[in-house]
């Protein structure tokens, strides 16, 4: 498990700043893939004989982690992160699942990723499988999906798959979260040292069809995600958009209203997320380049 020595444009310090402070609790907090997210995953490699993964914003190395435990066979992973306390937690998470496969651990930005040059008499690196899980709205969509065509496999399947956030979240007890947040931080969702979030111009789904991934599909999953208020608190941590630096020296009078309100909502201590977890599975038109 490595870093590799070629040299990558460093991420700037805004990439770099922007999930670091939340990474020790990231991997506790964030909920992981649903099983069926897993194994819709999987079976795009199912079928090949030495199955490779390019996991994009790998975090603390969600995707790999789950498609590890559906389908062992995976011979090796690039997870790539603008972070490197990100990175250092996903070394950790995966170091006890990886048994024979192995782990390449890239400190860069997804656009400008490219697979180490091979050693002479060996193939060039291609994945088989290529991963943006919750991440691919803080990328340059378009240039990842080209960089994505030049280093993929012939035969390559492209995933983008995520469900939003407890501020996108449509309920009761998220909309007063949001509130509270928006009287500390104000109208417009923050995203973190970056300032204001910005939408994305266009879906994923019009991204891939401009693409040379044009031929995917869509799946979605209803998942039913249980929270205690703790929990909540701890997942915000982990946020651009309510990280305890956004609030400076208010952060602790922040913290025991967000208790109070999430505590009023919950039923039996719990608080329900209803969320549809999406998963687009893309492939070259014609299946190769």
């Amino acid at each position: 498990m490595t870093y590799p020595d070629t040299p990558y444009p460093p991420p700037t310090p805004e990439q770099e700043a922007l999930f670091a402070a939340g990474a020790v609790r990231y991997g506790h907090f964030r909920p992981g893939l649903p099983a069926e997210a897993a194994q819709l995953l999987a079976d795009t490699v199912r079928d090949l004989s030495r199955p490779t993964l390019l996991d994009l914003g790998t975090g603390t190395g969600q995707v790999p982690q789950a498609l590890l435990a559906a389908f062992p066979r995976l011979t090796h992973i690039e997870a790539v992160d603008c972070s490197r306390p990100m990175l250092d937690q996903a070394r950790a998470a995966l170091a006890p699942a990886l048994g024979s496969c192995t782990l390449g651990l890239v400190h860069s930005s997804a656009d400008v990723y490219r697979p180490l040059a091979p050693l002479p008499g060996e193939d060039p690196w291609r994945p088989d499988l290529v991963t943006c899980c919750r991440s691919y709205h803080w990328m340059s969509g378009p240039s990842v999906l080209e960089m994505a065509d030049r280093v993929a496999a012939p035969l390559a399947t492209v995933a983008i798959v995520g469900d939003g956030s407890l501020w996108t979240h449509d309920a009761d007890w998220t909309h007063a979260l949001r509130e509270l947040i928006q009287r500390y931080l104000g109208p417009r969702r923050r995203a973190g040292a970056l300032g204001d979030y910005t939408e994305p111009r266009r879906t994923y789904q019009e991204d891939l069809a401009a693409s040379a991934w044009s031929d995917f599909t869509e799946h979605r999953i209803h998942v039913a995600r249980p929270w205690t208020p703790e929990e909540v608190v701890g997942y915000l941590h982990t946020t651009s958009f309510a990280g305890p630096e956004l609030f400076d020296e208010q952060h602790a009078e922040f913290e025991d209203e967000a208790h109070t309100l999430l505590h009023a909502y919950a039923a039996d201590g719990l608080l329900i997320e209803h969320a549809v977890f999406t998963v687009l599975l893309a492939r070259r038109p014609g299946g190769a380049q």
